[in-house]
């Protein structure tokens, strides 16, 4: 599956000077709620991601995924996979388990998200379900931003990324993107603002 091309059709590839979660500025975005705004659609996109885990032959409990950006892909994710689907979320800057949620000592989880840059919300869902005694077996999500290595690609993992290397991270395809620090951006330089999709006013 061409991904890039996944998310050109959906309109979910911006271009313009953008806020990264990250801290830094790019001027590309990747908008993955435009991917899963047709059910019938992401299907097909979800499927893809879950026989990538399936043919690896890595066995999962769950799929948890860190609100509010994983949710839909890592829901999806986890009815294709057959599995049950919880979430952490943020409450006072810090990830919780929440809303009767709970897990098992033992419990192979799946962490999902929409993205992954340098895998710090994930890293966070992870650390949240561990301290119950679940098992991070791998991390997904429809696509990477090149800074974590996915598996079964020869991509090398960098030093900003936050994930352990020896647990696996299932991806349908790699996005790099120019990103530049906010002292350091010419596109600031050149006078535009940096938005941040998603949040309010934009």
């Amino acid at each position: 599956m061409d991904i890039k091309q996944v998310y050109i059709d959906s309109k979910a590839l911006l271009e313009g000077h953008f806020l990264l979660s990250s801290g830094k500025h790019s001027p590309y975005y990747l908008q993955s709620a435009r991917i899963m705004e047709y059910p019938q659609k992401s299907e097909i996109v979800i499927k893809e991601l879950s026989k990538l885990i399936l043919d690896s032959g890595i066995r999962i409990d769950s799929v948890c995924s860190p609100a509010l950006g994983g949710l839909l892909v890592g829901y999806e994710l986890a009815r294709s996979l057959n599995v049950r689907f919880i979430f952490t979320e943020r409450v006072n800057g810090k990830m919780e388990l929440r809303r009767g949620f709970s897990v098992r000592k033992g419990e192979k989880i799946l962490v999902c998200e929409d993205i992954i840059t340098t895998g710090g919300s994930a890293v966070e869902c992870g650390n949240e379900v561990r301290k119950y005694g679940a098992e991070v077996m791998a991390y997904a999500a429809l696509a990477n931003r090149g800074i974590c290595s996915i598996y079964n690609d020869n991509n090398p993992q960098q030093d900003s990324c936050k994930l352990n290397p020896n647990i696996p991270l299932f991806a349908l395809g790699n996005f790099v993107f120019d990103t530049y620090e906010v002292d350091d951006c010419p596109l600031c330089k050149g006078g535009s603002v940096a938005i941040k999709p998603g949040s309010r006013g934009n």
